[in-house]
């Protein structure tokens, strides 16, 4: 699950509190990172367990509505929601059952109201009352409700947004990336794997846990020498002026430069540059756009480098 992308957001942030901080243990500042990354993992299962946790919420409803239809006689209630083929698949997965277990994370415990709003919120939407008048009784339908209702009513959601913010400060930034993968994993779920259907790696593989920790130490290890070909190639441009960000997201993308061989020149400049978007002032990305050219060039030039850089970039 952890990908390069969310690995450079981590690199980013962890770097630039390194200086912040005046930190000089690289060694516990690498553990930071990775402790980081996992944390992100962790938000991936919550995610996925908040799913469970409304679930449970609509069958508490779904008992009182029982109740009552029986007490006055009149028609049983629909359990078409509250027994989702999908969200009891999930409900009943090996692998996130393990994490909850471990991490000892429970919504229904630590945040009722929270599910109760969103309970609310979804049998208001139009998306739950088609999918309640649809005659189609499938799994595929009951999966595709789901990831609906996450891209809908859970992908931008403030208040969920400062509940999850407020139990770790590591999820500050993580939701916007972390979100792709659990609409993936919705989308990957196959009823015949029953309990045992496979949730995302930690890791897509450990290329990517390496890549984090080379990238990390080489940024910082080598941050004199980055510093200099930033003040070499931009004898033409106000480098005085730049913002701290900026200079930090430029060692790290000269890092990844001249560190990883495979990774195109144009590949690292573009990350970077939507990075500053982000990270940085309203003119750091077109300011860093034509650094990091600059200083690919250059490094070019004096055979520091040895790839190509595409001139339509």
């Amino acid at each position: 699950m952890i990908n390069r992308e969310l690995i450079r957001i981590k690199v980013v942030q962890l770097t630039y509190a390194y200086y912040q901080n005046g930190s000089k243990n690289i060694d516990t500042a690498e553990k930071e990172l990775l402790f980081s990354l996992s944390k992100a993992y962790d938000l991936y299962n919550y995610l996925l367990a908040l799913i469970v946790g409304i679930t449970h919420e609509s069958r508490r409803h779904l008992e009182v509505a029982q109740a009552r239809a029986e007490r006055e006689g009149t028609q049983q209630p629909s359990q078409k929601f509250a027994y989702n083929r999908f969200a009891l698949q999930l409900e009943e997965n090996r692998m996130l059952n393990d994490f909850l277990e471990a991490q000892k994370k429970n919504w229904d415990q630590e945040n009722p109201e929270f599910l109760k709003k969103m309970y609310l919120q979804i049998t208001e939407s139009q998306i739950y009352k088609e999918y309640m008048e649809s005659s189609e009784d499938s799994y595929e339908l009951d999966r595709e409700l789901w990831r609906k209702l996450y891209r809908t009513l859970i992908q931008n959601n403030d208040e969920l947004d400062t509940l999850l913010e407020e139990q770790s400060l590591y999820w500050n930034d993580d939701k916007t990336v972390v979100d792709t993968f659990v609409l993936k994993t919705i989308k990957r779920f196959e009823e015949k794997n029953q309990s045992h259907q496979e949730l995302l790696p930690e890791y897509d593989s450990e290329e990517d846990k390496e890549y984090a920790r080379k990238l990390f130490r080489a940024t910082i290890m080598n941050a004199d020498q980055y510093q200099r070909y930033m003040s070499d190639a931009s004898r033409n441009w106000d480098f005085d002026r730049l913002a701290y960000m900026d200079i930090v997201i430029m060692q790290i993308a000269i890092a990844e430069m001249l560190t990883f061989p495979t990774i195109p020149i144009n590949v690292t400049i573009n990350e970077y540059v939507e990075m500053a978007k982000v990270y940085s002032t309203p003119r750091s990305a077109g300011y860093i756009n034509g650094m990091l050219d600059a200083i690919a060039r250059h490094l070019i030039d004096n055979r520091v480098l040895v790839k190509h850089i595409d001139d339509k970039h």
